[in-house]
C-alpha cells in the first residue's frame, strides 16, 4: 500500500501539473505553457517538502502541547504506539465543529489537528475512534496524497478564476501564431471552467477511496469500530448545523466533510456516504 500511495502521489502531481500547463497554454501559448510548467514544478517541491505547513496554515491551526491538552495528548501517544508510528505533532483548529485531519509527508513529519469543537463534543470513546482514524492516514501514507491535492487544486482553482476574469475583460491575446484555434478565446474560457472541476473530480476520487482505507485501519488500531461510526454520526449532523470558515480546497483533508453540500452539490463530494461507512464498521464486529 506504501508504494502504490506514492506512486499515486507522483501521478497526481503529474496530472495537476499538466492541466496547469494547458491552462498557461490557453492564457499565454508557449510562453505560457512554459511558465506554468516552472509554477508547477516549483508548487509540487513545496507541496511535498512543506505539506503539513500548508496544510496548518490553510486551516488557521495552533501548536498544542500535553500541558494544554493532556487528555487528546495521551490518547493520540497510547494509539501512535499501538499503531507503532511515530508521536504525529498536534494542532487545534478554531472551529466549534466537530472534525479532524492529519497531514505530512511521512509518518516522520506527520501532524494530527482537531477542530475546538471536537473537544468538547465527543466523548472519549468517539475521540478515540476519530484519532485512530486520522493516525490510520499516516499508517497507510495517503496524508501526502491529499494535502498536495489540497494545495495544487487550490491553485489550479485561483487560476482558473483569474483566467475567467481575464478573458471577460479582453485580457487574453496570444499572438497571431498561438492566438487562433482552441487556445484562442474559445480555448481560454473552456481551460477556465474545465480546471476547477477537473481538480475537484480529482481530489474526490482519492478522498472517497482513502476514507474507507482509514476508517478500516482506524477500527483496527482502536481496537473496535463502534467509537469511530457513532463519531462520524454525530460530526455528520453537528456539520450541517455548525458552519466552518474554511478554503474549499483543503475540505477533503477532514474526516467528515466541513461544507454543507446539497443535491447536485453532492456529486461533487469529496467524501464518501456517511452511511456507507458506518456500515462498513458496523460490518466489521
Amino acid at each position: 500500500m506504501i508504494a502504490i500511495n506514492t506512486i499515486k502521489a507522483f501521478s497526481l502531481m503529474g496530472l495537476l501539473t499538466i492541466i496547469l500547463v494547458l491552462m498557461g497554454r490557453a492564457f499565454g501559448g508557449s510562453s505560457g505553457a512554459l511558465l506554468f510548467f516552472i509554477i508547477a514544478m516549483g508548487m509540487n517541491f513545496i507541496s511535498y517538502f512543506f505539506s503539513d505547513k500548508i496544510a496548518i496554515m490553510m486551516t488557521r491551526s495552533q501548536p498544542v502541547s500535553r500541558a494544554e491538552a493532556p487528555e487528546l495528548y495521551d490518547i493520540v501517544k497510547r494509539l501512535s504506539e499501538r499503531a507503532n508510528l511515530p508521536m504525529p505533532k498536534l494542532y487545534i483548529t478554531p472551529s466549534h465543529q466537530p472534525n479532524a485531519f492529519a497531514t505530512g509527508r511521512n509518518p516522520s513529519h506527520a501532524a494530527v489537528a482537531v477542530t475546538q469543537g471536537i473537544m468538547q463534543m465527543l466523548n472519549r470513546n468517539e475521540l478515540e475512534g476519530v484519532l485512530a482514524h486520522e493516525l490510520a492516514h499516516i499508517k497507510n501514507r495517503d496524508i501526502l496524497i491529499s494535502t498536495i491535492a489540497a494545495a495544487l487544486a487550490g491553485a489550479i482553482t485561483m487560476i482558473g478564476n483569474m483566467l475567467q476574469w481575464t478573458a471577460m475583460f479582453g485580457g487574453l491575446r496570444g499572438d497571431d501564431e498561438e492566438g487562433g484555434g482552441i487556445f484562442g478565446l474559445i480555448g481560454t474560457l473552456f481551460m477556465a471552467i474545465l480546471a476547477p472541476i477537473a481538480a475537484a473530480l480529482i481530489q474526490m476520487a482519492i478522498s472517497r477511496s482513502r476514507e474507507f482505507e482509514a476508517d478500516a485501519t482506524g477500527a483496527r488500531i482502536a481496537g473496535h469500530p463502534d467509537g469511530l461510526a457513532n463519531a462520524l454520526l454525530r460530526m455528520e449532523q453537528a456539520a450541517r448545523q455548525i458552519p466552518m470558515q474554511l478554503n474549499p480546497a483543503a475540505s477533503h483533508m477532514f474526516i467528515v466533510n466541513p461544507l454543507s453540500v446539497q443535491n447536485i452539490a453532492r456529486l461533487f463530494s469529496t467524501h464518501p456516504p456517511i452511511e456507507e461507512r458506518v456500515r462498513r464498521l458496523q460490518n466489521m464486529r
